[in-house]
């Protein structure tokens, strides 16, 4: 199994580089792929800002992605929360912290938008500290 960098995901999902567009297409066709977390999390952070795509169609481009049967990722289904919390209303990387927080009982913060909107949305709670 193979890893893949950020910008690996970026060229196949923007296809800014036609070479390079061409090359992670190979790879995302021939091989068998893990996306870290972290390259998810940085991926929505380039196409929100470098790109400035809407979170419709970062969700979108991610669940089409991540779905792939030669893709896997540490959690599918904590990732798939995240990208429907996202969707809510919560940050992208608030929900992919709290997503991966659901075994414990809080999250603690000082951001008060992200206690507003994590409110009831999981078993974890979003409080401050």
């Amino acid at each position: 199994m193979i890893a893949i960098d950020t910008n690996i995901l970026v060229r196949l999902l923007t296809r800014d580089n036609e070479s390079e567009y061409k090359a992670s297409l190979k790879l995302f066709t021939s091989e068998t792929l893990f996306i870290p977390d972290t390259v998810i999390l940085e991926t929505e952070w380039v196409l929100r800002y470098a790109y400035d795509l809407s979170s419709g169609d970062i969700c979108n481009a991610l669940r089409n992605v991540l779905g792939l049967p030669n893709v896997s990722v540490t959690n599918a289904a904590k990732i798939a929360n995240a990208i429907l919390w996202h969707e809510a209303g919560l940050d992208f990387a608030d929900a992919f912290h709290l997503s991966l927080c659901q075994d414990h009982t809080a999250l603690k913060t000082f951001d008060k938008e992200f206690i507003k909107k994590g409110k009831d949305i999981s078993a974890c709670r979003v409080e401050r500290p």
